[in-house]
């Protein structure tokens, strides 16, 4: 989305949750420059611009290149969830682009009976995880671990790791990697 500096500033206004009266204040000028400002009535000097960023703050290089799209999404509705599972497993994911973002976040869904595999997981990151639903069983190295209700678990994903249905209902749980393993 392509913003000019008016929609710009009052973007990221809203974005850090102020209104132009306390944006002004911080930034020690009228409340009347930034709505001037906002509506595209008034080209501000760059002392001002510089005023008024460093109340947020942010940087002039990130006021000019910030992406207001979904890089910065703060709600993502359940039917925006990226389905990324397989085989007896639904990993319904926050957000369609990770390359950016420092971690994974995955609505889980472990049908009765299935298995992540013999082989064991082993990737370059950490996870954690709380289980919502379901029994789970959890091997992390050579240790092997029953998951219930509320039970959470969290471990460097570097150690081989293996996660498996053992109840009669699927498993629901929300779990975290950091970074994301895309």
């Amino acid at each position: 989305m392509d913003l000019d500096a008016g929609q710009r500033l009052r973007a990221l206004r809203e974005m850090y949750g102020l209104s132009q009266r306390a944006l002004a204040k911080k930034a020690g000028v009228t409340n009347g420059i930034i709505s001037m400002i906002e509506q595209n009535r008034n080209s501000p000097s760059l002392a001002t611009l510089k005023k008024i960023l460093d109340a947020i703050p942010i940087s002039f290089s990130d006021f000019f290149t910030i992406d207001f799209d979904e890089k910065n999404q703060i709600v993502f509705k359940a039917e925006e969830l990226l389905e990324i599972g397989s085989s007896g497993f639904s990993f319904r994911q926050v957000g369609r682009d990770l390359k950016e973002k420092a971690m994974q976040i995955i609505h889980e869904r472990i049908e009765p009976g299935a298995d992540s595999g013999e082989d064991m997981l082993r990737h370059e990151s950490e996870e954690g995880g709380v289980v919502i639903r379901g029994l789970l069983e959890l091997t992390v190295g050579g240790e092997v671990y029953t998951l219930g209700p509320g039970d959470a678990y969290y471990f460097d994903s570097r150690i081989p790791h293996r996660f498996r249905n053992i109840g009669d209902e699927t498993v629901e749980m929300v779990s975290s990697c950091s970074p994301p393993t895309l």
